[in-house]
């Protein structure tokens, strides 16, 4: 371990201290007798903690919405408080907070919920989900790397994608169907018979129609618990930073490279992931897009330039066929899932290569352009 890392373990260390000393802890039993006479034990552990258990009857807030949540729960600042985590000193941090606050009676369960299972006293699994979402997710409740504090987390989540069309109809498919809580659909088109034939979203009853009313009617369908916000008009520099602001992952189902460098630049200043995907003819590709953190490629260092219309025609004047966009649109729900839940390994700085008539898949590693006028000012791994 480094000097500086060693003098800050030591600094934290000696601030662990003075709060110990400053505020008041109980045990486990001392504390069990507590909630017995009408005290509120707090468990401001993250949800993927307290997923494997906690106090029966606990508020659950994490700690970094302590501050803000506190009041909506405990509104008396004179009522007994008990701060839990998992070994007691977040909690005394926490505390500590609370006091500052103007909370009187605040205090520390010492050794946190480690001591108080260890004793051997009560303990629940909180149940997360009401019965509703228990029974429509039940099989991602199956799955251990998702569970009911990952469906959780899909349901607090927020989506953007841009277009209701081919690639943008499956994918907000099967986000809506996963629990995605929250998804911002854009599109400024209406819908065209030509459209039927790949654009899973909409049906031929609302030839003419809006788009995104399309969308929005076929989704609530689906899933009438998620809200669906979407937006009958052109992404543009002017409205992009605005829109995309507050989501967590931005998947792009445009089909033209002006939308494509919008989305990119974006989500760079931003510092969102960007799921890209592209189909043609009998060929699609898909990759993640995420260099504020990764320090990997964007979308511009993998085409500087947008290539001449003859090397690179759109769907209309080259076809596409009509189960592509289902097979990208679908691998692009798949890396948003992913991104959303923090599993598995995301196509960053990759690009998935799909051909539809060999039936095979390679992938492509993709390299940072040093002098890429978007993203060149993040760090790069050495």
């Amino acid at each position: 371990m480094s000097d500086a890392s060693n003098e800050n373990a030591d600094r934290l260390g000696r601030y662990l201290d003075r709060l110990r000393q400053r505020v008041p802890k109980v045990s486990p039993d001392e504390a069990r007798d507590m909630l017995e006479d009408g005290a509120v034990l707090i468990d401001i552990r993250e949800s993927w903690e307290t997923g494997e258990g906690t106090v029966p009857g606990a508020l659950l807030i994490e700690r970094g919405m302590l501050e803000l949540d506190i009041g909506q729960h405990v509104p008396e600042a004179d009522r007994t408080l008990i701060l839990m985590c998992a070994g007691g000193d977040r909690s005394a941090i926490s505390a500590d907070a609370l006091a500052e606050m103007g909370y009187a009676n605040v205090f520390n369960l010492e050794g946190g919920y480690n001591a108080w299972r260890t004793r051997g006293l009560p303990s629940s699994r909180p149940s997360l989900l009401d019965d509703a979402a228990r029974s429509r997710y039940q099989r991602h409740l199956a799955i251990a790397e998702i569970g009911e504090a990952g469906q959780k987390k899909l349901l607090d989540s927020r989506v953007f994608i841009t277009g209701a069309g081919g690639l943008g109809s499956p994918a907000a498919l099967y986000l809506a169907a996963a629990g995605v809580g929250h998804i911002t659909l854009i599109d400024d088109d209406v819908v065209e018979r030509s459209n039927l034939q790949r654009q899973i979203l909409h049906s031929d009853h609302l030839v003419g129609h809006a788009k995104t009313e399309s969308a929005a009617q076929r989704l609530h369908a689906l899933n009438p618990d998620i809200d669906i916000r979407t937006i009958t008009a052109r992404l543009t520099a002017d409205n992009a930073d605005e829109l995309l602001s507050g989501h967590d992952v931005v998947l792009d189902g445009s089909d033209n490279f002006p939308t494509r460098y919008l989305l990119n630049d974006a989500c760079i200043r931003l510092g969102l992931p960007l799921v890209y995907g592209a189909v043609l003819r009998f060929v699609g590709q898909v990759a993640v897009f995420h260099p504020a953190t990764s320090g990997e490629a964007c979308y511009r260092c993998l085409f500087p330039e947008p290539p001449l219309a003859e090397d690179a025609p759109n769907c209309a004047e080259a076809g596409v066929l009509g189960v592509m966009p289902g097979v990208i649109g679908t691998l692009q729900a798949t890396e948003t899932l992913k991104l959303l839940l923090g599993i598995g390994q995301p196509l960053v700085s990759r690009l998935l290569h799909f051909d539809a008539l060999a039936g095979s898949f390679r992938t492509t590693r993709l390299v940072p352009d040093p002098d890429c006028p978007a993203c060149r000012h993040l760090s790069k791994p050495d």
